[in-house]
């Protein structure tokens, strides 16, 4: 057991080397050796667990699509909303997730491993299709378009505020998006109710690391 431990370990070390490299380099500049550098260990354990560059690049875009600090709550809507937030407050503190968008627009890197964007879309849709067949959307709100085009604009609201002269606070950007979209999809009774605070994905993680759970906690 410790043993496997260990080696789960050693695969994340080198995960988040390889995710810190691809961000300052860019996938064709970075290079195994900086890698190694960076995650100071030996290129036998790297090859262990990597057989190659792309491979390392694979597996930092097999993190991309993750749930942490995702809980279940009284609306869908509210789950899409928490989705989103949650991605944008992590991105900007986790190397990995922000290499896979830099992997994902990277030309080279997309023709060799594509994105995950149609995963994302995937788990907006999902979500948004049981919030349609609750009732908690307006008649002509189309889940799929709706899945499609946010993650699109969440991605194009990233790359932007992020290029800016004074970066903006991706999760405010995010939280104003919502203010935008919500009032053309989703039912008055249930949009007067629905949480797009930039302070709540720091809470659901706080929540979520102390084991509450955020629909019963004061």
């Amino acid at each position: 057991m410790a043993m496997q431990e260990r080696a789960v370990r050693t695969r994340r070390m080198f995960l988040e080397a390889a995710a810190e490299v691809f961000n300052e380099y860019g996938y064709d500049a970075a290079s195994i050796s900086v890698i190694l550098e960076r995650a100071k260990l030996t290129r036998g354990a790297l090859y262990f667990h990597f057989t190659s560059k792309e491979a390392l690049a694979q597996g930092v875009l097999d993190e991309a699509v993750t749930t942490q600090g995702f809980t279940p709550q009284t609306y869908k809507v509210q789950e899409w909303i928490d989705l989103a937030l949650l991605l944008a407050y992590r991105l900007p503190r986790e190397p990995l997730l922000s290499a896979s968008i830099r992997l994902s627009i990277d030309p080279k890197a997309r023709a060799l491993f594509s994105t995950r964007w149609p995963d994302w879309i995937q788990l907006s849709l999902d979500l948004l299709v049981a919030a349609k067949e609750r009732g908690e959307l307006q008649p002509h709100a189309d889940p799929a378009t709706i899945a499609r085009l946010f993650v699109g604009a969440w991605t194009g609201v990233q790359l932007v505020s992020s290029s800016l002269p004074q970066e903006q606070d991706l999760v405010g950007e995010v939280s104003e998006l919502f203010a935008l979209v919500l009032p053309g999809m989703a039912v008055p009774g249930v949009l007067a109710k629905l949480d797009i605070s930039p302070h709540r994905p720091e809470r659901l993680l706080n929540q979520s690391s102390a084991g509450q759970d955020p629909l019963h906690t004061p």
